[in-house]
């Protein structure tokens, strides 16, 4: 019940500022170079294993939905939030989103090329993210890719930590401590993009994108 509420709590939350998010982020890419290259090295990667299905898990309103497109991947979105998927479907009507959660995805077994979770595992409890990384791993065929981004803790001694997000309570992650979660669902590291926070950003964490591979 309370793992419950707190999925409702921040659905809600992501509802209730869906419109301010969208304007926020729409052209999110443009001013980062690095983002941009580490999304191509991602489609270069799913297009190589053979399988172009890509979903883009926490696709919010649904720009990166479409710059993966844009690289020429067939991409989907999910999201949680209902409110987030409408202005999605709105934005982009050529392509498809659908309202679900990564905890139980609506997607057959190993038919995907590509996962993309880019800042979507950000308000999962700790406790709840290995069976999240367990149903990336069933919907990923074998060599399918895994791009997944998130906020550094401070150190390898705290493996999590959390942090008051805009929006809903979040956790940032050592990222070797969630190498070792991916490895143990089964999703090999390929490659890691670090990035330094600038002295502009409002928050001064790392931010972290993890490539894997599933074996």
């Amino acid at each position: 019940m309370v793992e419950h509420d707190a999925l409702s709590a921040t659905r809600d939350a992501y509802d209730d500022v869906a419109l301010a998010y969208a304007e926020q982020f729409r052209d999110t890419l443009r001013d980062r170079p690095l983002d941009r290259a580490i999304l191509g090295v991602f489609a270069e990667a799913v297009r190589a294993s053979g399988e172009g299905r890509v979903a883009d898990l926490g696709c919010g309103p649904g720009h990166i939905t479409a710059h993966l497109d844009g690289l020429g991947l067939a991409a989907f979105g999910v999201d949680a939030s209902p409110a987030m998927i409408e202005l999605a479907r709105q934005a982009y009507p050529g392509l498809s989103f659908d309202v679900g959660s990564m905890a139980v995805l609506d997607i057959a077994d190993g038919v995907l090329g590509g996962v993309l979770s880019r800042w979507s595992i950000i308000h999962t409890a700790p406790q709840e993210l290995p069976a999240i990384l367990a149903e990336f791993h069933r919907v990923l065929a074998p060599g399918g890719h895994l791009l997944i981004g998130f906020s550094a803790s401070e150190g390898p001694s705290r493996p999590t930590q959390v942090y008051d997000h805009t929006v809903a309570p979040a956790y940032r992650w050592s990222p070797d401590h969630l190498a070792a979660m991916l490895r143990t669902a089964g999703l090999a590291e390929v490659a890691r993009l670090v990035r330094q926070p600038e002295p502009t950003d409002r928050r001064q964490f790392q931010e972290v994108q993890l490539l894997a591979r599933k074996g």
